[in-house]
């Protein structure tokens, strides 16, 4: 039997909002008082693809803060408010997601969103742009217990999307959209294809994706189904 394409599902911070920069701007607020300043270079090689509790949890491992997780949840509740205050003026969609998400539109492919962000974080941006209505299910940090590269996120997706649908969808039938290593590694341990964008990371460095991009609107429907069209 063919397998086929029946559903994308796209990761958001640097694939569908370019939001990456102001969730490390919003970090470096919260961490101000420590004396703690998260380079670009070591945001990007070391906390990227984490929840705002990873990241927080493992700065503080990295700087010897010495908090406890209570203080690490208060930090992620005042990152999420700075978060929110910088999203509503300078969060945006990135070039090339609206066309592709039309096209996957017309052509009757569920789509939802598998992120490590905060699930008002993500639903002000699509909000703002008018995208809400276009994804099936969106599963957030606040959804799972462990984020990516543990594939949690990604099979918690699949089951959402399969909910009243029959046949339901295989894992082999998704394809992930992603900007990380840390994505990949997730969708491939849940047995999906995977596509990077390089919009956070050379295409060097996402050479475990099965196909790399730089644009999402560069892509054809034919390449998408190409990439489930295996016996």
């Amino acid at each position: 039997m063919l397998t086929m394409l029946r559903a994308v599902i796209f990761d958001f911070d640097g694939v569908i909002a370019d939001s990456e920069a102001l969730h490390l701007r919003a970090f470096n607020v919260i961490l101000k008082p420590f004396r703690v300043d998260i380079s670009t270079q070591t945001y990007y090689r070391d906390y990227l693809g984490l929840t705002d509790f990873e990241c927080f949890t493992q700065v503080v491992a990295d700087r010897r803060l010495g908090l406890d997780e209570a203080a690490v949840r208060g930090l992620v509740a005042r990152k999420n408010r700075v978060f929110k205050e910088f999203a509503a003026t300078e969060g945006h969609i990135i070039d090339g997601v609206i066309p592709f998400l039309n096209m996957l539109g017309a052509a009757a492919i569920p789509v939802a969103i598998c992120s490590g962000a905060k699930r008002i974080e993500i639903r002000q941006i699509l909000d703002q742009a008018g995208l809400n209505g276009y994804f099936e299910t969106i599963v957030a940090a606040d959804d799972v217990a462990k984020g990516k590269p543990d594939p949690q996120g990604f099979l918690l997706t699949l089951d959402r999307l399969n909910e009243g649908r029959h046949p339901p969808i295989i894992a082999a039938q998704c394809v992930v959209i992603e900007d990380s290593r840390w994505g990949l590694s997730a969708a491939q341990a849940a047995g999906m294809k995977t596509i990077a964008v390089t919009n956070s990371y050379d295409a060097t460095e996402l050479t475990a994706a099965d196909l790399v991009v730089d644009r999402l609107d560069a892509l054809t429907l034919d390449q998408i189904h190409g990439l489930c069209a295996t016996p």
